[in-house]
C-alpha cells in the first residue's frame, strides 16, 4: 500500500512521463516549437506574464474522488469499542486536466496531440516506471533534488497491490466552462484523464489480528428469537414488583417477554454481562439484580442465548447465539448523604458561597455530567421559592496533569455561589438521570434536605 505521498507521487510520475516523452520524440525540433516545458501547476499560475506565452504542457489535479470498487474493502474497520480490526485503505481516483499552451499559432494543438498520444500509449504506470521516475539518478546526491520531491520515492506507490491505470474521460462543455471560471484563468485546449486507483494505507499502527479458524462446524438449532416486551423493577426480593417506579442501584430488574429461557441465558446490561440464577429464568420472565458497577443514566438491556459448541474430543464451550431486541431503562442516582460547607459571599454578605458534599449511588464515571439542583423547602406563600442549579466541575478540571482522575467516584464536591441561607431539597442529575425526592405520608416532598447557614 502507499502512503499519503502517493497523490503527489502519481502527479510527479505523469509529469515525468510527459517530459521524457517529448524529449524522446524530439518534439521541440521536429515541430519547430522551440523550448518546451512540462508543469503541474494550477491554471491561474501557469503563465506568470499573461502577455508572454510559451510552449508548455500543464498537468493539473482538479478533483479527487473515492474509488467505488475499493471503498468497502476490509469493512468493518473498527469494533463496537473503537478498536481497529483492519487497516482499511483509502482508495482514491485522481482526475487530471492536461492543458497545452503555445507560443505561436497551432503550437498548443501540436503539444496537446503529443501529450494525449503519450498517455494513450501508457495506459498503465508500471512499477519499474514509477521507481525510475521517483528515484534520484545515481550520479548525484538525492539531496540536490528539490526538497518537496526528495520523499516521494518513499511513498510506496510502486509496491501497492493494484497498478495505476490512466484513461481519458469525457467532460461536457458546461463542466469545462464551470472549471475554467473557477480557475479564474483563460481557457486553453484541454483533455481530461483519470488515474485509478491510489491506495493509501496507514503505517503508524497495525490492527489486531485474530488467530485463524482452526475448524468449522455446522449446528442446526430451532430459531426462536427471544423478545423483551416490558421492564419492571423491585427494591429487593421481598418488595412488590412495580412498573414505572424510579430504578436505583441495587434494585432487581424484571424482564418480561417471550421465549426468554434457553440452556444458557444471559443478560447484557449497559455492556455488562449478567448470568441470572437458573431459578429466576423462565420462558416469560427473567429476574436479576443490577450489577454494582453499572453507572447512572440510560442503559440498554438485551437477552442473549448462548449455544455450546465443540467436538467429541474437545469440551463444548459457550458461543453467543440468538439475541433479543434491546430495551432501555433509566438507572437513577440516589443521594446517600449530603452536607454543606458555606461562608458569607464576597459579593453580598447576606448570601452564601461554598460547597455541597454528596455521597451518591451508583458511582459517577469521570466522563459523566453532574448537575446539582436546590429547591427551597417550605417556602412562604408571599413570594416565589428560591431555586438554584450548579454544574459540577469535570474531574479532568480538578485533577491537573500529570494527575489522572479515578474512573468512578461516589463522593462529590460541588461548588455553590450566591445562595440564600435557607433549607433546601437536594437533587442531583447524572447524564440527565435525576435522583428521586422522598415524600411523607401526606405525599409532600421532605427529603433529602440540606441547611445553608
Amino acid at each position: 500500500m502507499s502512503t499519503a505521498l502517493a497523490i503527489a507521487a502519481v502527479t510527479a510520475v505523469l509529469k515525468d512521463l510527459l517530459n521524457n516523452g517529448l524529449i524522446d520524440h524530439n518534439v521541440s525540433a521536429h515541430a519547430n516549437l522551440g523550448e518546451i516545458s512540462v508543469s503541474a501547476l494550477p491554471p491561474d499560475r501557469v503563465l506568470p506574464d499573461p502577455l508572454k506565452e510559451q510552449s508548455q504542457l500543464n498537468l493539473f489535479l482538479y478533483q479527487v474522488t473515492q474509488n467505488a470498487g475499493w471503498r468497502n474493502v476490509a469493512l468493518p474497520a473498527r469494533s463496537g469499542r473503537g478498536d481497529r480490526l483492519t487497516n482499511t485503505p483509502l482508495a482514491l481516483d485522481l482526475h487530471y486536466m492536461l492543458t497545452a499552451y503555445g507560443e505561436k499559432e497551432l503550437h498548443a494543438e501540436i503539444l496537446l496531440g503529443y501529450g494525449m498520444q503519450l498517455l494513450h500509449e501508457t495506459p498503465v504506470l508500471t512499477r519499474d516506471a514509477i521507481r525510475r521516475s521517483l528515484a534520484p539518478p545515481q550520479l548525484f546526491d538525492a539531496t540536490t533534488m528539490p526538497p518537496h520531491l526528495q520523499g516521494l520515492y518513499e511513498s510506496g506507490l510502486a509496491e501497492q497491490i493494484e497498478q495505476i491505470k490512466i484513461c481519458p474521460i469525457s467532460i461536457s462543455t458546461e463542466e469545462i466552462s464551470r472549471l475554467w471560471t473557477a480557475f479564474q484563468a483563460r481557457y486553453r485546449p484541454t483533455a481530461a484523464y483519470q488515474a485509478t486507483v491510489v491506495l493509501i494505507e496507514s503505517r503508524s499502527s497495525a490492527p489486531r489480528a485474530a488467530l485463524p479458524v482452526r475448524e468449522r462446524n455446522i449446528y442446526a438449532i430451532p430459531f426462536e428469537q427471544p423478545v423483551i416486551e416490558q421492564l419492571m423493577s423491585q427494591a429487593d426480593n421481598n418488595a412488590p414488583v412495580r412498573d414505572n417506579q424510579p430504578i436505583l442501584a441495587g434494585y432487581n430488574l424484571i424482564i418480561r417477554g417471550q421465549r426468554l429461557r434457553s440452556d444458557d441465558t444471559r443478560v447484557n446490561v449497559g455492556g455488562i454481562e449478567v448470568v441470572p440464577p437458573p431459578a429466576s429464568v423462565s420462558g416469560t420472565q427473567i429476574t436479576f439484580q443490577l450489577p454494582a458497577e453499572l453507572l447512572a443514566g440510560v442503559q440498554g438491556v438485551q437477552v442473549v442465548q448462548y449455544t455450546p459448541m465443540g467436538q467429541p474430543e474437545i469440551p463444548p464451550s459457550p458461543h453467543r447465539g440468538i439475541a433479543s431486541n434491546v430495551s432501555a431503562f433509566v438507572l437513577r442516582p440516589s443521594i446517600q448523604n449530603v452536607t454543606a460547607n458555606t461562608q458569607p459571599s464576597a459579593s453580598d454578605p447576606n448570601l452564601r458561597d461554598g460547597t455541597i458534599n454528596l455521597t451518591v449511588a451508583p458511582a459517577v464515571g469521570r466522563e459523566q455530567r453532574v448537575v446539582l439542583l436546590l429547591n427551597e423547602f417550605n417556602p412562604p406563600t408571599t413570594r416565589a421559592p428560591f431555586a438554584y442549579s450548579f454544574q459540577a466541575l469535570s474531574p479532568y478540571q480538578v485533577f491537573k496533569p500529570p494527575q489522572v482522575p479515578p474512573p468512578t467516584a461516589t463522593d462529590l464536591v460541588i461548588a455553590i455561589q450566591n445562595v440564600q441561607p435557607l433549607q433546601y431539597l437536594v437533587r442531583v442529575q447524572v447524564d440527565g438521570a435525576e435522583s428521586p425526592v422522598l415524600t411523607d405520608a401526606a405525599h409532600k416532598y421532605n427529603a433529602p434536605l440540606v441547611d445553608i447557614v
